[in-house]
């Protein structure tokens, strides 16, 4: 699988967010997570906060990836649902991607929604990936 990003200058700069303009893909095998948010393996809600549910988010997203034998590099798109609720802190989703993908990190779409499926739920994580 070879992954090559792009982030035209002619375009602000996606990766001070945490994410890339486009990502182009060529062989592999392509993977398709259903929505992930911040709850355990017992359903329970890991916190109030929307840096604690996104951190669980991504800990849920790198579970199941290792599952089929991948990892986050793997990941090319990210979809971002966000509650109107947490609007105000998409800085702590920003910190979360920077972490999480300090080089070379997927595509995005973030998306505010009046809400998720449990009213205490802030944001839920979709993603594509590719592997090897």
């Amino acid at each position: 699988m070879q992954k090559s990003v792009l982030n035209p200058p002619s375009v602000f700069n996606a990766l001070q967010y945490g994410f890339s303009q486009a990502v182009e893909v060529s062989g592999g095998r392509r993977l398709l997570l259903s929505g992930q948010v911040g709850v355990d393996e017992h359903e329970r809600t890991v916190a109030p906060g929307l840096r604690e549910q996104t951190d669980k988010a991504f800990d849920n997203i790198e579970k199941v990836l290792a599952e089929a034998g991948g990892k986050l590099s793997h990941v090319v798109m990210m979809r971002i649902y966000i509650a109107e609720s947490a609007r105000d802190g998409q800085d702590q989703i920003t910190q979360v991607l920077l972490e999480r993908f300090p080089s070379n990190p997927p595509a995005s779409s973030w998306i505010i929604v009046s809400g998720l499926s449990l009213p205490q739920w802030l944001i839920e994580v979709e993603v594509e990936a590719v592997l090897p």
